[in-house]
């Protein structure tokens, strides 16, 4: 089976980054890369320990020739076959660490850049420092006030202008903790909540111009009710609380009290009983002082694997309300009922490491691992792995699609899975 994938040079030249876009042929028996060493927690980022390289498949000569003759291509189509089971869409030595669906398009964050993806019309194309972002690694596609808005790590939170092809940056001077920005949502009652690697921002009302409404919640101004700051992710609860993963575990903002849990609370299994299941050996705490002092903190210095479940690095919260927190190596933490309980590959997850979650228009939750992705079906789950039109096996992101298809991003690359194949 042929399919066509859409590769994408990186060029770096000093400061500057520049993406080539090129589109070739692959054959599908050679198409897939192997899979991914789990990266730190937070892949793709300056602050931790860099991720392994991934090996990508060799491509075909017409491959080759395609990417040498558009090697300064910036936008064009792509020119793929609709009717094809999956579509492997390659994005050089990156990380897709974001994939936003919106409508007709898609909207890829990558460690270069980010990609809009108009599925209508096969069109792509790269938004960039040149084209006005202050940085080109991606954690956040979404849409904030009805407004594309990324966040960056080093550039802040930018929202684009889409009429104009503009983009208005907010960054520390405009009241952000951290020019690292990690999540981005927008409340109910219109407030935004921004979490960055210095705490989180609440902007009151969402009146991102009014410096006055801008509030910077940390580990000191909480009185320790934010354990950790560095925050990774933000989701709003059924009845209005905020929920927040960060690097000392999970923390809730309700009614204007804090509360937070971590592993001495019930957050992530024991060590005990993932201690032979984890598949790679490589530990950011002895690549980063910082992460060595985090495992230091939590009692985990004896510990010489990647293995800290203190580490939320996935949040999602359930139509019933109850929370879902991805940790770093301690499998998958389910809060109901006022208690934590702990899925690991004991109970069938493909991997401990949790790096993605996401509930779809269904309302099933998906869970992307370092050894696969899973959809929760009643006590059991659904696994897709390379096999099955992955791009590799870690997962970092994904998005689902109207028709029920699949986007789903990894080192290297994203795979579009059609909705039939698995529906």
């Amino acid at each position: 089976m042929n399919h066509k994938t859409l590769a994408v040079a990186v060029i770096v030249a000093g400061a500057a980054i520049a993406g080539a876009y090129t589109v070739g042929k692959q054959q599908g028996a050679s198409s897939t890369p192997a899979p991914a060493a789990a990266p730190s927690p937070a892949a793709s980022a300056p602050k931790p320990a860099a991720p392994a390289a991934t090996p990508t498949p060799q491509p075909s000569a017409e491959a080759v020739a395609a990417a040498h003759q558009g090697q300064n291509r910036r936008e064009g189509k792509v020119g793929f076959d609709p009717s094809e089971r999956f579509t492997h869409f390659r994005v050089g030595n990156k990380n897709v660490k974001s994939i936003f669906a919106d409508g007709d398009t898609m909207w890829v964050g990558t460690s270069g850049g980010v990609v809009r993806y108009d599925l209508a019309t096969d069109r792509f194309k790269l938004f960039d420092v040149k084209t006005g972002l202050l940085s080109n690694g991606m954690f956040y596609v979404g849409r904030i006030q009805g407004k594309l808005t990324v966040g960056t790590y080093g550039g802040g939170m930018s929202m684009l202008d889409e009429d104009s092809g503009t983009w208005e940056n907010f960054n520390i001077p405009e009241g952000l903790g951290d020019a690292f920005v990690y999540d981005v949502i927008e409340t109910r009652d219109g407030d935004v909540w921004i979490a960055t690697w210095s705490g989180v921002n609440r902007v009151k009302g969402g009146k991102l111009k009014d410096r006055s409404q801008w509030e910077l919640h940390t580990v000191e101004s909480t009185g320790g009710g934010l354990p950790n700051d560095w925050v990774y992710g933000l989701a709003e609860g059924k009845d209005g609380e905020i929920w927040l993963a960060t690097e000392g575990g999970m923390a809730r903002f309700v009614d204007g009290k804090w509360e937070n849990w971590n592993h001495s609370r019930g957050v992530g299994a024991p060590y005990e009983k993932v201690r032979d299941d984890i598949a790679f050996k490589d530990d950011p705490g002895k690549a980063s002082q910082h992460h060595a002092q985090q495992k230091r903190e939590m009692g985990l210095q004896d510990v010489n694997q990647a293995y800290n479940p203190n580490y939320i690095v996935a949040l999602e919260v359930d139509k019933d309300g109850s929370v879902w927190a991805g940790t770093w190596g301690g499998g998958l933490a389910h809060y109901v009922d006022g208690r934590w309980v702990n899925v690991t590959t004991k109970e069938g997850l493909p991997g401990n490491h949790v790096f993605m979650l996401h509930r779809d228009r269904h309302d099933r939750i998906w869970i992307g691992t370092n050894n696969g992705l899973a959809l929760m079906q009643g006590n059991g789950y659904k696994i897709l792995k390379t096999d099955d039109g992955l791009f590799s096996n870690a997962v970092f992101s994904m998005a689902t699609t109207e028709d029920g298809s699949l986007w789903v991003g990894s080192y290297g690359g994203v795979a579009h899975i059609r909705g039939h194949a698995i529906n």
